[in-house]
């Protein structure tokens, strides 16, 4: 029997290091966001400064374990063999949970899982011994689970989403009425100032929260608390000369120091903080398996009161994990995805937008523009005018190719998102609140985001709907990980070993399953084949390069097209329904291109105007092209989804004679455009009638089949649809070839 709980031991080692992985590619997020994002320092000196940050707080987490060993349940109430499920079940789920939540590209609390996966499994174990007792009830919960810790730490997390935002985004607002956007010319008077507070209320939280598990640190905290305000101003005065002489001496500016040890200090308290969410309930269980291996007892009598017992972590066993966290954050791929999300709703320019409107953003959105309607009636014209004056941004334009090179947001902003974060986080735990750290730097960001006017009437609706769409996420986070720790608990305690191994088998290959895909969405992210940006100024530039897209579209028309009526002809809906994802993503970079008219008319040389409508005209007859393409495919999947008749054998040949047509000309156009031979467009434009005669013909046919044989008024209405639609189509086509070629020509 023993052999069993050795078992568990290797798979909860095992299961500990997967976690260590999944969660540090979640949790990066909290640190690298205000770095990368700002693009202060470069990429590797980021990295390296962070990857020192966790390993400094990983070997000296050593009292944090805490949490996992009776934070949330009583323990000396569980015997060794109910422990050691609960373990079990909540290692399992938290690493699906999490990886689910890295796939999706979503950040979400390391702390809160563990929390809610301990309490689900305790529950459960703690119902199934009532309901095996014959004087306990369900009112005897209460003995089993530490309720007041359970109230606390929810309670807590709740008010500091609230507490970060609001403070985030008037420490923010504060900022930029000092400095304003144009915050060079401040900073040389005002940055000594700025890097003296800001420096010291990040040291301030690396010595408070990042070292909390340093040797000596209660002795060094006791002689801080006693003299909190000299040792502050101290430190204030130290670090507004150091900010001084830096500044002086390098020529830089300060921002890029106090970026630098933010990061620093974010990694390491997030480091010493989280750890235990990742190996604290293996540890847990390799002490309470020498605990009862040296007892002697049976597993199932053996209580588990030593979990009561503060036990220091192996300083080996830190050493490990301290290593793997810094591997997996520099070679995860999913860490990347999570912090792109958190990017994308800060960043202080306009773009492609992740999330899509609902109607709870819509409303919030509504709501925030009436009451500063309301304001700027309270408010004098002058103050307004001052205001607006100090959040004025400059216009930079620049070339879409270099793009990804302009930061997200400024240093000023990345300053103030470490800054108070650190202080918030610093001053929660030394009145010993609990609160999770990927929650405060993430309702902080945003919180400085709304400040710093990101979130426009432009982007606004988009951004609160991906706020939203995250706090959801995190209410799911604690939802899914209190039901799926228990019922994983409820299943390994009927099972037992066999139950085990099945899930873990299951764990293995839900998690290769998210890495694959994973990766098939990072390669066709990569991939360039879609449709590209115009970048050119001048006329002739903007004709070639759009000779690139219209060949794209071509091919991929010829493609789905041909699919589409394959798909019909043998019933086949995976075909139909993989053609209609195609055309969903051509419409979608077609309508991306159409967003982007705004910069690309500003770009534009003057002599080049002309060039503005062109590009505008070819892009209305390439959303006719998606639109025509659409119809058709939603019809074909819809008539093959809901089981009607198949299409008769004279209908199928009908269409096939004129997707051979359409085939051949299509075919025709993308080499003329790859091979750039416009000259030969003429001949396209004079296969038009013949195109459109032998849909006229296939039309009169299916008419006077209609009169005397056709029964299917299924069929018939989907075969004068797809030969209707298949008519725009080609008119959409051709009157696309025809302002090609005459643009053409004129140039």
């Amino acid at each position: 029997m023993d052999n069993i709980y050795i078992l568990m031991l290797v798979a909860l080692a095992v299961l500990a290091i997967a976690d260590l992985v999944v969660g540090v590619s979640n949790d990066a997020v909290n640190f690298l966001n205000s770095a990368i994002g700002s693009k202060a320092l470069p990429f590797k000196t980021i990295m390296i400064v962070a990857s020192i940050g966790i390993f400094i707080g990983a070997v000296y987490s050593s009292g944090m374990m805490e949490v996992a060993r009776k934070g949330i349940f009583i323990p000396g109430e569980f015997y060794f063999d109910e422990i050691m499920i609960i373990f079990m079940a909540v290692m399992i789920t938290d690493i699906l949970l999490l990886d689910f939540f890295n796939t999706l590209g979503m950040p979400t609390s390391t702390t809160v899982s563990i929390v809610f996966e301990l309490l689900g499994a305790a529950v459960v174990m703690a119902l199934i011994k009532i309901s095996a007792s014959d004087t306990e009830t369900i009112a005897n919960l209460a003995k089993y689970i530490n309720t007041d810790k359970a109230t606390e730490i929810i309670s807590g997390i709740l008010l500091s989403v609230v507490i970060a935002f609001t403070v985030g985004a008037f420490v923010m607002w504060l900022s930029r009425l000092i400095f304003t956007f144009q915050y060079e010319r401040k900073m040389k008077n005002f940055g000594a100032i700025f890097g003296g507070i800001t420096l010291t209320a990040i040291t301030y939280f690396i010595f408070f929260k990042g070292l909390k598990g340093a040797p000596s640190y209660d002795s060094f905290k006791a002689l801080f608390d006693l003299n909190i305000f000299l040792l502050l101003g101290v430190g204030f005065v130290f670090w507004t000369l150091f900010s001084f002489l830096f500044t002086k001496i390098f020529k830089k500016s300060i921002l890029i120091i106090v970026i630098a040890i933010g990061t620093f200090g974010l990694a390491l308290a997030f480091s010493g903080n989280d750890l235990v969410n990742f190996i604290g309930v293996p540890m847990a269980a390799y002490h309470s398996y020498e605990a009862w291996s040296m007892s002697g007892e049976a597993a199932t009598t053996f209580s588990m009161n030593v979990l009561d017992k503060k036990v220091p972590a192996e300083p080996l066993l830190l050493f490990i994990a301290g290593a793997v966290m810094v591997l997996t954050l520099w070679f995860s791929k999913k860490a990347r995805t999570v912090t792109e999300t958190e990017i994308g709703l800060s960043r202080q320019g306009e773009g492609s937008e992740k999330f899509k409107p609902n109607m709870l953003s819509r409303a919030v959105v509504k709501g925030s523009t009436k009451l500063v309607s309301v304001l700027g009636v309270v408010i004098p014209d002058a103050t307004q005018e001052k205001i607006s004056n100090s959040f004025e941004k400059p216009e930079v334009h620049v070339a879409a190719s270099k793009s990804h090179e302009v930061p997200a947001f400024d240093m000023i902003r990345a300053s103030i998102n470490l800054t108070v974060a650190g202080i918030l986080i610093a001053i929660a735990t030394s009145m010993k609140l609990p609160l999770s750290t990927t929650y405060v730097t993430f309702m902080v960001a945003m919180g400085t985001s709304l400040a710093d006017r990101a979130w426009g009437r432009e982007s606004a609706v988009y951004r609160v709907a991906g706020v939203l769409n995250v706090i959801g996420g995190w209410f799911f986070t604690a939802f899914s990980a209190f039901v799926a720790a228990g019922t994983l608990t409820y299943i390994i305690f009927l099972g037992r070993g066999p139950a085990i191994a099945i899930l873990l088998l299951l764990a293995i290959g839900l998690l290769i399953r998210n890495y694959l895909s994973h990766k098939r969405k990072g390669v066709a992210k990569l991939n360039k084949s879609g449709l590209k940006k115009s970048e050119s100024k001048t006329v002739q530039g903007i004709i070639t390069e759009s000779a690139d897209n219209i060949s794209n579209v071509v091919s991929r028309t010829n493609k789905i097209y041909t699919d589409v009526l394959k798909g019909l002809g043998k019933q086949d809906i995976n075909r139909l329904k993989k053609s209609k994802k195609g055309v969903e993503k051509l419409d979608a970079e077609i309508e991306e291109l159409r967003n982007s008219i705004f910069y690309f008319i500003k770009n534009l040389d003057e002599t080049s105007v002309r060039g503005s409508n062109f590009y505008i005209t070819i892009l209305a007859y390439l959303t006719d092209i998606a639109q025509s393409l659409e119809y058709i495919t939603k019809k074909s999947h819809k008539h093959i989804h809901n089981n009607h008749k198949a299409l008769r054998f004279n209908q199928i040949k009908d269409l096939q004679e004129i997707d051979d047509q359409l085939a051949s000309l299509l075919t025709e156009i993308e080499t003329i455009f790859i091979e750039r031979k416009f000259d030969r467009i003429d001949m396209v434009l004079q296969r038009k009638p013949e195109i459109l005669g032998a849909l006229a013909e296939k039309i009169e046919k299916q008419i006077g089949r209609t009169r005397t044989e056709e029964s299917s008024p299924k069929n018939t209405t989907l075969y004068f649809n797809i030969l209707m639609e298949t008519k725009d189509l080609v008119n959409a086509i051709m009157n696309l070839m025809d302002e090609y070629y005459s643009s053409y020509k004129k140039k």
